[in-house]
């Protein structure tokens, strides 16, 4: 006797109570050994910033239906093919806004005041006395953030900042009234917002548009004091120019959750500076927001198994197959 429940494959083991959600609708194959295995039968597809859907994985998925990806951004997808398959495809956002939100913080707060340096000197035996002059960092009470896209993450950022006492500013495609209401932001072009800036925090979608949009002449652009945080996507960035802007001074620091490539090769000159600071993209990790990444790709993985309109959809003009 066939089995009834359609085959989903999610690429990557998770806990099992992350997916409790999916039992007994499914036919559940978990890993990335199984993707090959199973994607021509595969009607879901559970996916990761880490796979490539595109048009080879495509090609071979004749029965996919639909694709949820666990994660906000949707630039490891080709969205357009998908579009043109009828697949709709699923994204995780608002769950992860407080977790990146907090880890900006913290690459803000530890670039600003220079802790990798500092913890390295000290657990390597450089740290012999106290000094006025050792370690000397930037202050944050009254300096200008300037915030490269004001969405949900980059208005919580901002939030976070106001607190801390810094102006903001920002560039964004329109205008954020919220935001210039209740924190006194001013919306700038995204030259003077690198003009003026004590720090810039990117919070834009990778795209055409954005790929390498701080490049040379955008950190030429920036303040020779001035720290760049990235928490979006690496690709934003020009990381050759980047290199350069530290090495020669363009600009004092820079703190990074995402690369380009990612992960970042370990020989990679970037982590020989020490006014360069690199996680390995956990903006996200924590254990509340990656379940709840989870649970809410689930619901879309659901969805589009049962041809329902998925919770959280990218492109919502694809046709679902019935």
């Amino acid at each position: 006797m066939l089995n009834p429940l359609p085959v989903a494959i999610v690429t990557y083991p998770l806990p099992e109570s992350w997916l409790a959600s999916l039992e007994n609708h499914c036919r559940l194959f978990i890993g990335p050994e199984e993707l090959e295995k199973h994607i021509g039968e595969a009607e879901g597809l559970f996916s990761l910033l880490t796979l490539r859907v595109d048009e080879s994985l495509l090609s071979k998925a004749k029965r996919l239906r639909v694709v949820s990806n666990m994660a906000v951004g949707v630039d490891n997808i080709d969205v357009a093919a998908c579009t043109r398959r009828g697949i709709p495809v699923g994204n995780t956002p608002g769950v992860l806004t407080e977790a990146t939100a907090d880890l900006t913080m913290a690459l803000l707060l530890s670039a600003a005041r220079r802790l990798p340096e500092a913890s390295a000197d000290a657990r390597e035996g450089r740290w012999t006395t106290w000094t006025p002059t050792a370690w000397l960092g930037a202050d944050l009470n009254g300096a200008t953030l300037g915030i490269v896209g004001l969405g949900r993450i980059g208005f919580a950022v901002a939030t976070r900042a106001k607190a801390f006492g810094m102006q903001i500013v920002y560039a964004n495609r329109n205008a954020n009234e919220e935001a210039e209401e209740t924190l006194r932001a001013s919306r700038l072009s995204l030259e003077d917002l690198l003009r003026q800036s004590d720090f810039v925090s990117l919070h834009v979608p990778l795209s055409s548009e954005t790929r390498r949009l701080i490049d040379e002449r955008a950190l030429r652009l920036m303040k020779p004091t001035a720290i760049l945080v990235n928490a979006a996507r690496g690709g934003v960035v020009d990381m050759a120019a980047l290199h350069r802007a530290l090495s020669d001074g363009w600009i004092a620091g820079a703190a990074l959750d995402v690369t380009d490539p990612e992960p970042l090769p370990a020989d990679h000159p970037l982590y020989r500076l020490p006014n360069c600071l690199i996680a390995p993209h956990i903006g996200s990790a924590t254990r509340g927001a990656r379940q709840r990444m989870a649970e809410l790709a689930c619901e879309n993985l659901l969805a589009g198994l049962e041809g329902r309109p998925l919770p959280n959809c990218v492109n919502r003009e694809a046709l679902i197959r019935p």
